[in-house]
This record gives structure tokens, sequence and C-alpha cells, in this order.
């Protein structure tokens, strides 16, 4: 019986606008590591949780206009864009996609120095990436941490909001059937459906597919648009210790945000890199 899967993180693409993003997260109480700077030329922050982990992705503003880089996070639209599954092994996960008949490229190694008390450390990563366009919301793949004891630090892990795991991501896909289903072979996970809501259940989460008019129905008005795409990455259910701490954070806001507050669920969608959350306990 396959081992079943695990989320690793999700990823928002904030492109070159790292600074804002990072004040506007902080500012939504997130707790963010320092500015991590990939050997890919990526930047990042991190938002750690028990588990797994919210990332921003970005390029740094001074490359604006470079032909090099990373055309996957320059080209690419601002909001969730990255759904990362663990692995043991990138290659294996390469071999395994290969007998399903799943396009891959080749395993990507790669560092980004951390700091620590004790000096600074190298953090080091393989990832395997499902071939782009299998699935139209985003980049799809399978990390391998090398060192996840500079990943997973308890002072880290601390947020004002409360957050404590990803447990929910959720897809709208005018494709529902079929994007199931190929998570389904991309994850050796059955799928249970209801209606139109289609799950794979994870090991501590969900991977929820949606119909447009289904998404629409769980989200309302604060729903991000599909703009024409055949699918996107649609929202985040966080877990937090304590709605209460998210209802604080959100009256420190100099610039209140749209969102729902319906007592068992706070909705917010932060609209400057199109993101939608929702907070449960």
């Amino acid at each position: 019986m396959p081992k079943q899967a695990q989320l690793d993180h999700a990823v928002i693409n904030v492109g070159f606008d790292m600074d804002q993003a990072a004040q506007i997260f902080s500012n939504l109480g997130f707790h963010l590591t320092e500015r991590g700077y990939h050997s890919l030329g990526s930047i990042n922050h991190l938002m750690m949780f028990g588990t797994d982990y919210l990332e921003l992705i970005g390029l740094p503003a001074e490359s604006k206009g470079s032909p090099a880089g990373r055309p996957d996070i320059a080209n690419a639209p601002p909001g969730l864009n990255g759904l990362v599954f663990k692995t043991d092994s990138a290659q294996g996960n390469l071999d395994i996609l290969e007998t399903l008949g799943i396009a891959a490229g080749p395993t990507k190694s790669f560092t980004r120095p951390v700091s620590l008390p004790d000096g600074e450390v190298e953090a080091s990563f393989t990832t395997t990436h499902v071939k782009g366009g299998t699935f139209p919301g985003g980049r799809v793949y399978f990390c391998e941490h090398h060192t996840p004891d500079v990943v997973w630090r308890p002072e880290w892990q601390d947020h004002a909001n409360g957050a404590q795991a990803i447990t929910d991501f959720v897809i709208a896909s005018t494709s529902p059937d079929q994007e199931a289903g190929k998570f389904s072979a991309l994850l050796e996970t059955e799928i249970k459906q209801d209606g139109e809501v289609r799950t794979l259940v994870m090991d501590g989460a969900t991977l929820t597919i949606l119909s447009p008019e289904a998404y629409g129905a769980r989200f309302g008005a604060l729903a991000c648009s599909l703009n024409g795409r055949a699918s996107i990455f649609g929202a985040l259910k966080i877990r937090t210790r304590s709605l209460d701490a998210v209802r604080q954070v959100l009256t420190e806001l100099k610039t209140p945000l749209p969102m729902e507050d319906n007592q068992t669920r706070i909705l917010i969608h932060e609209p400057t890199f199109d993101s939608l959350f929702e907070f449960t306990e």
C-alpha cells in the first residue's frame, strides 16, 4: 500500500514585490522567517507551522527585466500558485511519475543560507516538478528536505493570528473530474465525492477540487476570479488556535481587507496578491 501523501507547503507568488508582500503578511499576523536567497536566484519568506508551511516566493526587485532568473516565477500571475508535497526521495518520485505516465522534469537541487544563533548554515533541498501545464492552476511538485532541522524551528512557529497548519488546499476547475483524476493518479489517493465536492485525503490535510459554481458557493463574494483560466489554486484553509486571535489582528490593520466572519470561520481575501484564506479552529 503506498504511503499516504502529505502536504509540505503552499506557495504564493509575489513576483518582484517581496518587500510589499512581507509587510502585508506580517500585518496579517504571520511570523515570517528572515528573507532567504536561493542558489537558483529566487528569494523567499516562510510562515512555518507544525508539519507544513506557507511560502512567499519572488525575485529580487533589481533583477526585473533581466533575461536570466526564473521565468516560472517572473511570468506567473501573483497569488497562490504552488502546491508542494513531501517526499523522502525526489529521484524516487521522478521514477514513480515516469511509471505512472505523468510527465515530470529532472530533479533540481538547491540551497539557501539560514542564520541561526550558532551561525549560518545551509538549508538544502531536491525537488521533482510535474511538467508545467499538467495542472493549469499552478506549479505542482515534490520536495525532499535534506536539512529539515533548519527549516522547522519552534521560534518560527508562533504566529499572532494563531495559525497552526494548512488543513485544506482548494482548487477551482472548469474540468473538476479530470483534474481530480490527475491528482488521484499523482498521489495514488482515492477521490471522495459529495455532489460537486471532490476531496482527496492526505496525511493531516485534504485537497479539494470544486467546479467554479461550487467554489463560488463556498466562498461567495470573496472567491478569487478564474479570469478565463481553466483552473486556479483558489484558497487555503488554515487551522488557528483561536479565531479571536485572527479577529484581533484584523482590528489592528490600518487598511481593512475584504473579509467575512460567521463565528465558525473567518474568510480573508488579500487583494494585492489575490490570496484567499479560510481560518477555522
